[in-house]
């Protein structure tokens, strides 16, 4: 077994995910172009309804797992660690067989009349065998996770993404003669495809784990003994799983009722139901995506996170746990701050490019400047998982939602604004939700943080967000692209000077950076 520490586990999950951001924006570029806004809204529809069940599926199990290998590891409890996998692995096959059961049969009546648009029949039904699937990735990559062994994940989650990136291609484009909806379908068989060989790889590593891991020795217990045994672990993965599970249900609940409530308001405000559908799909296929590729470094910090915490808190070392929770907040704003510049500053010139859709950059200027608190979000509410708060990150996802929801049916009715007051409606739950987590970590465990690191990046995101609007709003050459480039250039290396003067990060911080990337890579 290959364990890692904190920070050397959270570089892998993040070098994976930077390259499982660039790599998935590949299909999300061509694709566009494949099928068209209306087509990318009919393959993002069905969506929300998926994310329901994998929500109640695997919403809580992952965390729960890591959170109690993380501490039988810390026992050095083999039987344990067992008993922990082989429950998880229980309820999750048995809760992804009923509910793809169930949307198979009900597929017809799901896209008619909750979808809003029974052109997402098809694509429907290709998503609905990537239930067990992604069910059983979850367990095994919770698994590795408590054993704070991030290579699988990493490995399976390139693998996934290299499979998805052809095949989505691939298989929409054979599709697309026969009509828009059967071109989406083709693109979800080409996303099953892709979780099918994320799967293969943790089996893999799962394999390969049992050989080489050191033999522990196991203590002999009677019948009653493990029965009870397993009674006390299933009781204490429900206990973690169900509030966190809530937690996120409320959410995926939201994003369903969102993308319902969205398309009924388009509606109301007169707007035909081929064009909502292609607004849905704009903001949900194409700007979201660009709004979330910088987290995949707070993705990794919460990954990493839970296990950390969780055995600190075993501990009861306080210490650690602020030391901890202080790096993963400090690392999300340093790095996410730039990204939400350039996308405030670059809206038009990244759409043109990435879509060919200039028309949408209204949406990405909308919500840049809120995506800061998504990337602030994150190793906050992993922080109240894994200190036995989920019930907290529930009620504030809750508060959230509701007055998302709201919001949505009242702006996005209005003729005047339309898809912009869904927008509106989403960056005040994201503001809302993050500080509520941030509300509820401070009186947990009386935590702070230095008010000047705040002033400090906001500085340093208004100067080189000025370098980089003078770059490319200053005709100084008529190559439109070489601006862009360029400005994106300035952008970056000149909110890294700034951060480096104003002490945010210092020179010995980039040297360690460097040199675990380069052992990360051998």
């Amino acid at each position: 077994m290959t364990k890692q520490s904190f920070i050397r586990g959270t570089m892998i999950l993040l070098a994976a995910g930077i390259v499982n951001r660039i790599l998935g924006f590949i299909p999300r570029m061509t694709l566009p172009r494949v099928i068209g806004a209306e087509g990318i809204g009919i393959y993002q529809m069905g969506w929300p309804f998926l994310s329901v069940i994998l929500t109640i599926i695997t919403g809580g199990i992952p965390v729960a797992i890591a959170k109690l290998i993380a501490e039988a590891e810390a026992e050095n409890n083999e039987t344990r660690i067992r008993s922990v996998l082989r429950i998880s692995l229980a309820i999750t096959i048995s809760l992804s067989l009923i509910f793809t059961l169930i949307c198979v049969l009900g597929a017809s009546w799901i896209t008619s009349h909750l979808l809003t648009d029974s052109r997402v029949y098809y694509t429907f039904l290709c998503m609905s065998p990537m239930i067990p699937i992604i069910g059983i990735s979850a367990v095994y990559r919770g698994y590795f996770q408590g054993r704070q062994n991030m290579i699988p994940t990493a490995t399976s989650q390139i693998m996934e993404t290299l499979i998805r990136i052809v095949m989505v291609l691939v298989c929409s484009y054979m599709m697309i003669p026969y009509g828009i909806e059967y071109a989406a379908a083709g693109a979800m068989i080409g996303v099953l495809a892709g979780e099918i060989g994320g799967l293969a790889v943790l089996a893999i590593h799962f394999r390969w784990d049992k050989k080489t891991s050191p033999k522990l020795p196991l203590t002999p217990i009677s019948t009653t003994k493990m029965t009870t045994g397993r009674m006390t672990n299933l009781r204490k993965i429900l206990r973690i799983s169900i509030p966190i599970t809530g937690s996120k249900l409320i959410g995926a609940g939201s994003y369903l009722l969102e993308s319902i409530l969205i398309a009924q308001s388009l509606a109301i405000a007169g707007i035909s139901t081929s064009l909502a559908t292609a607004q849905y799909g704009a903001l949900q296929g194409m700007i979201i995506p660009i709004i979330l590729l910088p987290s995949a470094l707070t993705m990794s910090l919460s990954v990493s996170l839970v296990p950390s915490l969780s055995e600190a808190a075993a501990r009861k070392d306080t210490k650690t746990i602020h030391m901890r929770l202080h790096q993963s907040l400090k690392l999300a704003l340093v790095t996410g701050a730039p990204f939400a510049v350039i996308m405030f500053v670059l809206a038009k010139p990244i759409c043109t490019y990435m879509y060919n859709q200039p028309d949408v950059a209204v949406m990405l200027k909308m919500m840049a400047p809120i995506a800061i608190f998504i990337y602030f979000q994150a190793p906050l509410q992993s922080a109240l998982q894994a200190l036995n708060k989920p019930g907290s990150a529930l009620i504030n996802t809750l508060i959230g939602s509701t007055v998302k929801l709201a919001l949505i049916y009242w702006l996005a009715s209005k003729p005047e604004m339309g898809i912009q007051g869904a927008v509106f409606a989403i960056n005040v739950n994201i503001v809302l939700v993050t500080l509520l987590h941030w509300n509820s970590v401070v009186r947990l465990l009386k935590f702070r943080m230095d008010g000047s690191s705040f002033g400090k990046i906001g500085a340093a995101m208004l100067l080189s967000g000025l370098a980089s609007y003078f770059i490319m709003y200053t005709p100084w050459i008529s190559l439109t692209w070489v601006r862009f480039v360029s400005s994106l250039l300035a952008g970056f290396i000149s909110y890294l000077i700034f951060i480096t003067m104003f002490r945010l990060i210092s020179l010995k911080d980039i040297g360690r950076l460097l040199n675990m990337g380069k052992k990360i890579i051998r």
